[in-house]
């Protein structure tokens, strides 16, 4: 295999560099952590129900950088393990392909082993005698699944006190005859002033953190 991708033309290596720069806005946002940072924080401000506060720009940039921190001995090994082989024999497809072995093993210790044994059934292929054997691109739909489950898991539980929250206000408007005010609209405060208490931003960030660790 070595060798086969040592004498592929310099050309057609450029133009796979090139391919592979082009899928990194892809394999940043479905192939790292930054896809549980975004859901659960996106989920977070659904459930506290101030619409547009924070922006999605500040979800987004939390996100990325929580992203930088956690993915950041996974980044390393990637360099480290990818320029070896350049710096060897200039051919990036090696460099590309060793260097994105620390990537599968980080994707592979965040998945369930269900989704990652259906997805190899689902590439009728020889069953892998070991995790080595497992491509990449078997391991990369799997890791989804796993983290979109976990994501959605965590947001549950997030949501639950603020549903209970909004449930108690309808009630108690309910009660006082007040038809026409907006549940909402009350139990925002209520939500906002029990979320600094706890310091939620706080108790949020470091459970998604440590979860990775």
């Amino acid at each position: 295999m070595e060798n086969v991708l040592k004498d592929i033309n310099p050309i057609v290596q450029m133009l796979v560099v090139m391919t592979v720069f082009s899928l990194i806005p892809l394999v940043f946002c479905c192939m790292t952590s930054f896809l549980r940072f975004v859901i659960v924080f996106s989920m977070l401000k659904t459930a506290l129900g101030t619409q547009s506060v924070p922006p999605s720009i500040v979800i987004i940039g939390l996100s990325m950088i929580l992203t930088f921190f956690t993915m950041g001995p996974t980044f390393e090994k990637m360099y480290e393990m990818g320029s070896v082989p350049y710096q060897q024999n200039q051919n990036m497809i090696l460099a590309i392909e060793e260097g994105s072995k620390p990537l599968k093993e980080f994707m592979m210790k965040q998945t369930r082993e269900d989704d990652l044994a259906f997805f190899v059934q689902l590439s009728h292929k020889k069953a892998p005698a070991s995790p080595d054997e497992i491509t990449v691109w078997q391991v990369a739909p799997a890791y989804i699944m796993s983290e979109l489950k976990t994501a959605f898991e965590i947001g549950f539980i997030i949501f639950v006190p603020f549903i209970v929250l909004d449930l108690v206000v309808a009630n108690i408007l309910l009660a006082l005859g007040m038809f026409m005010l907006s549940p909402t609209i009350i139990s925002l405060p209520f939500k906002l002033l029990i979320f600094i208490a706890v310091d939620g931003w706080a108790l949020i960030v470091q459970g998604l953190v440590t979860s990775y660790n």
